[in-house]
């Protein structure tokens, strides 16, 4: 039998992400289909093992072209990294798993070291997709503080995005720039780590994993599930999740914080209720005129696609936004803010919206930086080092340090407004719990407006915190 670079009656190639069979007629095998353009046979990179072993276990003679991976300029080892007994357990389980699979842990529990050390007993070159430049940046650093070839020295961190394109035997790339290039990229490493790996099954970001040849696939994130259910493609694109560990299981053993999530209910003004109920009631007229009954996410989302032709889909949906815009940035949510802010003074403050109109309103009436999409990337960085030294003690933000940022430690978040959205608030009580000095504990407060759709999403929130391992509304921290 012919091995890589031999000459066979079958060889394989690699070819724009794809494995090109050519040679042994019209032999079946897994996940291959016959390629009119070329007379070839062709299957996703992904595949590129289990057709090697087809072939190998029908006893056909041919020749793998198709690997051709970056080799580490030595035996990898990590320096600096002690894993925590969850974490050994981890990388143990993932490789028993055939050194494919999902780590599931809070925000703050050290999955970036779980990473580290999955590149170190590959011993081979990785690829690590990350969603954000900033995560990049933090990956890169710590690759080179933490991973070392043999003979020491520092090793060379390539990187695809933010401005470069540098391909060493480890490669960090965003998700953005890992699309583009794994058509070419795709059969230069023996691993893929996908962090925040949620975001992998989106339309465009799984065509990396698909065309990316890696035997090793690792998967990172604190909440594998989506509201879309896309993560049922997880297992086939990384492999099923092998390790999981919630907040309340870490907390309990001083892994992360204590905490507490306490709920402060807050009434509308009669004007803003008065007006959020007649909004209400415009779109719920022109909802059920559409033919709808329920107010499923499918239905929003089919009346969302209609809006552009249909003029009651377009009322219905205005009627919907105002409503929830009166909840979302209620007077009385203000008021409340003020008087936590005023018994927490001093302590290290992340006040977390839904959207920016808010954020604005907070930051000139608190007089707190914010930092939102808009926030250049300088700014952004000055603020958070600023809160970090604490220069700052609090700062206001929507959504752009719910995930993808390296957000200093926080003593006390408060959340003014949000989705129902599990992940959203597990990455929001994760910004607060890593350990504090003296065993300090964490405290998460929810701001939720009385006789409004908010108290149905603050309640999905919470429960999907709990079936992710984390604590409910109220709950003592021991």
């Amino acid at each position: 039998m012919n091995t890589a670079g031999a000459t066979g009656s079958i060889r394989m190639s690699f070819d724009r992400g794809t494995v090109c069979i050519r040679g042994g007629g019209m032999l079946r095998m897994p996940h291959a289909r016959h390629d009119g353009r070329d007379g070839v046979m062709r299957a996703f990179g992904m595949h590129h093992r289990e057709i090697a072993e087809h072939l190998r276990k029908s006893g056909r003679d041919f020749a793998d072209c198709v690997p051709d991976f970056i080799p580490p300029p030595g035996a990898l080892r990590t320096e600096g990294v002690d894993l925590r007994d969850y974490q050994e357990q981890a990388v143990v389980r993932w490789e028993e798993s055939g050194m494919r699979g999902c780590v599931v842990l809070p925000t703050g529990a050290g999955k970036t070291a779980v990473g580290i050390k999955a590149i170190e007993r590959a011993g081979s070159g990785a690829l690590v997709v990350v969603p954000t430049i900033d995560l990049m940046d933090q990956w890169e650093r710590v690759i080179r503080r933490h991973l070392v070839a043999a003979g020491g020295g520092g090793l060379a961190v390539g990187r695809l995005g933010g401005g470069r394109e540098d391909l060493q035997a480890v490669t960090v790339a965003t998700y953005d720039s890992a699309y583009l290039r794994a058509p070419e990229v795709g059969n230069r490493f023996k691993l893929v780590v996908f962090d925040e790996v949620h975001h992998l099954p989106a339309p465009g970001y799984r065509s990396i994993a698909e065309q990316c040849i890696a035997p090793y696939r690792l998967g990172l994130t604190a909440t594998i599930e989506r509201e879309d259910r896309l993560h049922g493609a997880i297992p086939g694109l990384v492999g099923e999740v092998v390790f999981r560990r919630g907040s309340e299981e870490l907390s309990s053993k001083r892994h992360l914080a204590r905490y507490t999530i306490d709920r402060r209910r807050v009434s509308l003004t009669p004007r803003e209720q008065e007006e959020y109920e007649a909004s209400r009631a415009r779109f719920l007229a022109c909802f059920r005129k559409l033919g709808f009954r329920t107010e499923s996410m499918h239905n929003i989302r089919r009346m969302i696609m209609m809006s552009n032709g249909n003029r009651d889909a377009r009322d219905a949906m205005l009627a919907r936004n105002r409503a929830n815009e009166i909840a979302l940035n209620s007077r009385a949510k203000i008021d409340e803010l003020q008087a936590i802010l005023s018994a927490g003074r001093g302590a290290k403050t992340i006040i977390f919206t839904q959207n920016n109109k808010m954020v604005y309103e907070i930051s000139d009436r608190f007089l707190i930086p914010c930092i939102t999409y808009r926030t250049a990337r300088e700014e952004r960085r000055d603020v958070l080092d600023g809160f970090k030294s604490g220069r700052y003690t609090a700062i206001v933000t929507s959504k752009v340090l719910d995930e993808g940022v390296d957000v200093p430690d926080a003593e006390l978040g408060v959340v003014v407004s949000g989705t129902g959205s599990g992940r959203e608030l597990i990455q929001r009580l994760g910004r607060l719990l890593r350990p504090k000095r003296g065993g300090g504990e964490a405290r998460l407060v929810e701001l939720v407006a009385t006789r409004t759709g908010e108290t149905r999403t603050s309640a999905k929130r919470m429960a999907a915190l709990r079936k992710g391992g984390g604590r409910g509304v109220g709950a003592g921290a021991g």
